[in-house]
């Protein structure tokens, strides 16, 4: 049985988590609220919808990977926007058109949030780069780069990409270690292998934690793997995120200024062909993660549930699984995990998730399109 841990700061001994199973086409009781849900599908036709989004008028926005966004209305695509679409896009490997954010402040300023591997800048291949626009009918206009990780890399993985806005309107956005870990993660003057605070205009934080010192000044934190999951604490405002193991340990971690999460020098997973790497599994001034998975599930897209349509899940968090094609519901007291199960078990790979303004789950599967998650009375 695949089993996910849980730990604390003061490293106390680990939990085994029962984990339920379901079927797509089944409903899956939750054990403390006894609520049965099941995954409806509402939009065909997408691929891989890397990131979704909705506007303030309800308007659900999807990147295809390849180098599309879709506008949807009503379970409708009402266009396929390929104008405007930066021509420094990289479609490779893990590489492409990635997340999607609207700032808060969307029905004032105009500005949607992009990020993608971009093949400018330093060097041959590419790197992630974070870019502002405005959506004039059906064209990205007014681009402006915000952030563009360098140098480049001609390997095509960890390009980490997931976008958040914090309750005090900073922007977040994690790039993965590229591929390099004996490198970049633990150099704090290398970009990848980290999660970045930034302005929403693209410019640095006074207050960021490593202004004035060794360190690259957009940087939050360090030591991560490639992060392709990022959501803002519905009560404590802080971000949490999940990253890729390798075999074993996918970790979920509470983001703190500074703090060294620890890649590759501690880590719970092995190398793909089974041989060890971490030094340890922990050390002093290097962060614990909440919770980790082995094996590994692949996670990406990440919610938490702030609405009343699912009783008895408000403020608990959801994670995709892209290896197993499920998501993970964490049932959450305060920042403790204390029950997993498994949702909608046997879609495609489940690549993002976000809560829509109806207050409804809606994740991507590949190679199916865009689901809602509705509680089901049978």
């Amino acid at each position: 049985m695949m089993t996910l841990k849980k730990l604390t700061k003061n490293f106390l001994p680990f939990l085994t988590l029962l984990l339920l199973t379901t079927g797509c086409n089944s409903q899956t009781s939750d054990v403390k609220s006894n609520l049965n849900v099941e995954a409806e599908l509402v939009v065909e036709g997408i691929r891989i919808g890397w990131g979704i989004a909705f506007l303030p008028n309800g308007e659900m926005l999807v990147t295809e990977k390849s180098g599309v966004l879709y506008r949807i209305n009503n379970g409708e695509i009402i266009a396929e926007i390929t104008d405007g679409i930066p021509s420094d896009l990289d479609v490779n490997g893990q590489g492409g058109f990635l997340d999607v954010k609207p700032h808060p402040d969307y029905e004032e300023n105009g500005w949607i949030y992009f990020s993608y591997s971009s093949s400018a800048g330093e060097g041959s291949g590419s790197n992630t780069k974070i870019i502002r626009a405005k959506l004039d009918g059906n064209s990205l206009t007014s681009i402006e780069e915000i952030y563009k990780g360098e140098p480049n890399s001609n390997r095509g993985q960890h390009y980490g990409s997931r976008v958040v806005f914090d309750e005090n309107g900073h922007l977040f956005f994690s790039i993965g270690d590229r591929g390099n870990r004996s490198v970049n993660p633990q150099d704090l003057n290398r970009d990848g292998g980290k999660i970045y605070r930034l302005n929403a205009d693209g410019t640095i934080p006074s207050d960021n934690p490593f202004v004035g010192k060794e360190g690259l000044d957009a940087m939050y934190s360090y030591g991560h793997r490639n992060p392709q999951g990022m959501a803002v604490h519905p009560e404590s405002g802080l971000v949490w995120a999940h990253e890729h193991g390798p075999r074993g340990g996918d970790e979920v971690n509470i983001i703190e200024p500074a703090k060294n999460y620890g890649w590759p020098v501690i880590s719970y997973g092995i190398n793909y062909d089974g041989t060890e790497f971490a030094e340890d599994t922990a050390r002093d001034g290097m962060e614990q993660p909440v919770t980790y998975w082995d094996p590994s599930i692949a996670p990406s897209g990440m919610a938490f549930i702030t609405s009343d349509k699912y009783p008895g899940w408000k403020g608990d968090l959801l994670v995709g699984s892209l290896k197993f094609a499920y998501i993970a519901h964490l049932d959450l007291e305060g920042d403790e995990i204390v029950n997993e199960q498994k949702l909608v078990e046997g879609t495609g790979r489940i690549r993002a998730i976000e809560q829509g303004p109806d207050g409804y789950i809606y994740f991507s599967a590949e190679g199916d399109g865009i689901y809602r998650l509705m509680p089901s009375n049978n």
